[in-house]
This record gives C-alpha cells, structure tokens and sequence, in this order.
C-alpha cells in the first residue's frame, strides 16, 4: 500500500524551487547577480520577513520556510560544490603563470586584511580569540558574486580583471587553513597563541590532508574510468555526486572541513580526461545548493538588528567595506599595478563574501564570538555584499570599457591559452586527423565518449578529454570560443548533426569540417551549418578510381585533375538548392578543394 504523502512535508523544497525559478531569470534580465536574489529571497521568506506577518495572518505560513535548520544543513553543500568546482578549474600552469599576484598580492591581502579587521576589532574591546575571527571572516571577498559579474563585465582578462581571480584564489585557499585555525582555538580556548600543544593538534590535519591526496590519486581517477566504460549518463552522475560528497565526508571524519576534502578531490581531477565532462556535471548541482546557501544565509539574518542597532551595523558595513577597498589598493600600488586597473580591483574586493558567514558561524558556535555581535556582523556583511555589483559598475567605468594592450594576460607575464584545433571522436579517423595536424605543426585537443579509447591515447602522451561533445557546455569548456575549427570525425550519423548544430550554434564564423556516411547525410550536415562534409562513400570511390586509372597507365597528372574534377562536381551537387529532395539551405560559399581529399 502506497504511504500517505504530505504535501507540508515538501513545502520548503517547493519554495525553493518556485524561488530559484523566478530569482534566476528576473535578476538575469536586470543584469544582477541571482545571489542577492536568493539573499533577499531568504529575508522574505523567513521568520523576519513573512515569518513574523504570519502570527497575525496565519494563511501567510503557507509561503515561509518550517525548518531553517534542516535548509541550513543541506545548504552547506553549496560551499563543498563551490570548493569543488575552484579545485576542478584550477591547474598548476594557472598557478605558475599568476603565481605572482596569487601568492604574493592575494597572499598579502589576506594577511594584512585580516590584520586590520582584527586590529579594529579588538581595539573595539572584542577578545583575541574573537577579533581573530572576526578579522579572518571579513578580510574574505565574494567569489560567487564577483567572478559572473566580470565574466558578464568580459573583463576577466583585463590587468583588473586577472588580479581579481589571483586575489580571490588565495582566499579561497586560505579558507580551510582558516576553519581547520578557528577549530583548533575553539579546542584549545579563545587564546591565539601558538603554543606547541596547538601546532602538535595540527597533526591529524596535516596526516588528513596526505591521506586524501594519496587515496585519491589512487582510486578516483579508476573508479571514473571504470563508470565511464559503463556508458551510463546516470551512473556517472551518481559517481560525481559520491566523489564530491564522499572526499567531503572523508576530510569531516579527519577533523577538517569538508568543503577543503571537497576542494582536494578537484584538484585531483584537474588534470585528469574526464575534468571537464565532471565540471558539465557537477555545475547544475552547484548553482542550486549555492543558492539554497544565499537563501539559509538570508533566513538567518536577524534584520531586527538593523532596527534596533542601525549605527553600529551600517558602521560595520561601511567600515569593512572601506577597509577591504584600501587595503587591495594600496597593495596593487606596491605591486606596481595602473592606478585605474588597482582602484577597479579595490572596487570588486571591497565587499564581504560568502566564507564570512560560514567562518562567523563556526565562530559562534565555538563561542570564540558571542550571537550578538556575530549576527550584527552578518547583516553588516550582507549589507556589504549587496553593493558588489554596483561597486563593480562604478569600477568598470573607472577602468574603462575597453581593454587596452596593456592589459592582456601576455603583457603581464601570463601567456594566453593557445588555440587549438577540436577533434570530435578519436577513433581512426580522429587519430588520422590528429597525425596530419601534427605534422604541420597544429596545436589539437580529442574529445571522445570511448573511456578506453580514451585511456589509450592518454597513454600513448595525446591529449584528450572523456565527454559528450554535442553539449554545448561541455563544447565551451574544451575551448570552441578559441579554437581555429572543429573537425567531427564520428561514425554515429545522429551524433554527428547534433555536435555540428551545437558548434555552428556557438561560434558562427567556425570553421566546421564533418565526416559524412554518404551524400545524403553530407547534405544534412550542409544543413546544420557544416563547412565542409566528406562523405565516406564519395571519397572512398574517388580513391578507388585514382587507384585504378594510375594502374592502367592513365597518366598521375591527369587522373588527379579528374579526380578533382569529379569531386567539386560531387560538391555542386550538394549546394544546389533543389539537392536531393528539393530541400533549401543557407549556407557560406565553398571554402575551396575538399580537405579530406
């Protein structure tokens, strides 16, 4: 017998998904970051907003969330997804080449940042303990707000832009040191000092963070290959979702976060094949726990405070949000950045970000700080975070709408991927293709569904990446945006128009050279937007003519000229507008001799 289903007991997940549906697209049309709509959601929602109506307007509870605990503990994931994702696109090239600002400007940041917040706490009478605390979580900008709004901005390969990721790294990186520092003082009392008891409790964390990197080195890259041999779209899924939560959990049992196990297993994978098919993956999962994270966050904030206490929390807000901005300018001064691009990036850090509410939570729950200063802090924060986007107006207008040479990744040291020629399926064809591309010197990247074909060529020192190349996300990811053309050697006929229309659908102007069963689905792939198609049963008889003319003793030259001929007759063909069937097509002019002939 099927059990009763209660429809109270679904209410908050409906709420959320009813808010994430009408959040993301209204904030998108308003060229706002969604974050501060599921901050403002959250606020709504709760027991400040219709939460507190409700006790007088008892129908109103049909439309604020039952159980901000139970939304809380779920909305941490956000934070182990958000980590995951930073060690997921993270590379040690990507560090190499930004080592500069990321270890040294990003580096002094934090630390001089939180040395002044700190400072200015406890000047203010808080405890060491606390103003450690204090300083560590508001010394932190937002990565989740600040990246979309420079990605949308395209100024994240400006000077400003570059330095902004390099800053925002570090204190990424510097999270866990930060929570595993704020566990071990809550352990040990709300002294700071570093006592050699407090060094020694840092040895299961030290011997936590060796055991993931060993284990996982050893079994996620087998397990992948192994689910991915399986050809099961929901069983790879299912293994993200076990990688993600399970070096999360691993890391919690050993005494550390699990945002930082989280952030180690994507690092792991970084340099794996299957990188990018897992980022494809694990993106959707990531918005929507980050967003259920903004909404716990704006549940939790006590607005009465701002009643109550406006002096001291707008002081808090405004103070934080000056500190922050002079500290990055000064330090982008000392690292001899323009004056336009230091002030832009001062602009983009000067808010608050997403880790102070998680570093102020552990805080109080530690009782390093008391409730009340802490949720003063974390409206203050929020009220901070809510003028990210407007900074980052006024910073782009001070930066200047264009970039100028001058702040090209390659005029600061960093030199810029190389573009480099997609080969969609890596089978004989695909290997074939990616022989001639090398003989003339042509930089290549392989995407393949085949997980041994792809283990094989990554052996063999070729590069190529497990993934579904007719997704658009996954396409963007392997680098269409820069690539000279796509090559789509496939055999699956189907699969081979769905990656053609996804491509021409990106990148208009690409050049896009498909593998064709015959002239018929050569026609088709013309159709989709192909450049150029080569049908198998045209050129395979071309070939046999060529074969058999030279053989007889017609003369090379002029069986090369007629086989020529004969093929741009074949391509005529195609491009006449009543071409098999009468079927009508828009499509480039001929580019000239057929490539695969």
């Amino acid at each position: 017998m099927t059990p009763h289903v209660q429809p109270g007991a679904y209410k908050d997940v409906v709420l959320f998904l009813a808010t994430a549906g009408v959040v993301v697209p209204l904030f998108r049309r308003w060229k706002l970051s969604p974050i501060l709509g599921f901050l403002g959601a959250g606020v709504f929602l709760g027991p400040y907003g219709l939460g507190a109506l409700a006790q007088r307007t008892p129908w109103l509870s049909a439309l604020t969330i039952d159980n901000p605990d139970e939304v809380a503990q779920l909305a941490e994931f956000g934070v182990v997804f958000l980590l995951f994702m930073i060690g997921l696109e993270l590379s040690w090239e990507r560090l190499r080449s930004l080592r500069r600002y990321v270890f040294g400007l990003g580096a002094a940041q934090v630390t001089l940042g939180l040395a002044t917040t700190a400072g200015a706490a406890f000047a203010l009478g808080q405890p060491p303990g606390a103003a450690l605390a204090i300083g560590a979580a508001l010394a932190l900008s937002s990565t989740a707000i600040v990246m979309p709004i420079l990605t949308e901005q395209k100024r994240q390969h400006s000077l400003a832009g570059r330095t902004t990721f390099s800053v925002l790294l570090f204190q990424d990186l510097a999270v866990a040191p930060i929570l595993v520092t704020l566990t071990l003082l809550g352990r040990s009392g709300v002294s700071p000092a570093f006592t050699p008891n407090l060094l020694l409790a840092f040895a299961p964390a030290v011997l936590g963070v060796v055991g993931l990197l060993v284990v996982g080195r050893l079994v996620l890259r087998p397990m992948l290959r192994s689910v991915a041999r399986a050809k099961s779209e929901e069983l790879f899924v299912a293994a993200c979702l076990l990688v993600v939560i399970g070096s999360g959990l691993v890391s919690a049992l050993t005494g550390l976060s699990m945002a930082l196990g989280a952030f180690i297993a994507g690092l792991l994978l970084a340099e794996t094949e299957f990188r990018h098919e897992v980022e494809v993956t694990i993106e959707p999962f990531k918005g929507l726990l980050l967003g259920l994270f903004f909404l716990s966050i704006g549940i939790g904030l006590d607005l009465p405070l701002l009643v109550a206490r406006p002096g001291e929390v707008l002081g808090a807000a405004v103070g934080l949000t000056l500190a922050n901005g002079a500290v990055v300018f000064a330090l982008s001064k000392l690292f001899r950045l323009r004056t336009r691009a230091a002030a832009e990036a001062a602009l983009l850090l000067a808010g608050a970000g997403e880790f102070a509410f998680v570093i102020l939570g552990q805080a109080m729950d530690q009782k390093l700080v008391d409730r009340t200063t802490g949720q003063a802090l974390l409206v203050a924060a929020t009220l901070s975070m809510v003028t990210i986007p407007v900074l980052a107006a006024l910073g782009a207008r001070i930066g200047g709408r264009k970039i100028s040479p001058a702040d090209l990744p390659e005029a600061q040291g960093e030199m810029p991927p190389e573009p480099r020629v997609l080969i969609a399926g890596y089978g004989r064809v695909g290997r074939l293709v990616g022989e001639m591309l090398r003989r003339h010197d042509i930089s290549w990247v392989a995407v393949e569904q085949d997980a041994r074909l792809v283990e094989a060529a990554r052996r063999a020192g070729e590069t190529l990446f497990y993934g579904d190349a007719a997704r658009s996300d996954f396409l963007a990811r392997c680098g269409l945006a820069e690539a000279p053309a796509l090559v789509v050697t496939m055999d699956d006929p189907d699969g081979a128009e769905a990656i053609v229309a996804v491509a021409r659908a990106l990148r208009p102007d690409l050049t896009i050279v498909a593998r064709a069963r015959d002239a018929r689905h050569a026609q088709r792939l013309y159709d989709l937007g192909a450049t150029d198609a080569v049908p198998e049963t045209v050129e395979a008889s071309l070939q046999l003519s060529e074969a058999l003319l030279v053989e007889i003793g017609v003369p090379m030259g002029l069986v090369i000229a007629s086989i020529h001929e004969r093929r741009d007759e074949f391509r005529k063909a195609l491009n006449r507008p009543d071409a098999l069937g009468g079927r009508t097509r828009a499509r480039r002019p001929n580019r000239g001799a057929n490539p695969g002939g």
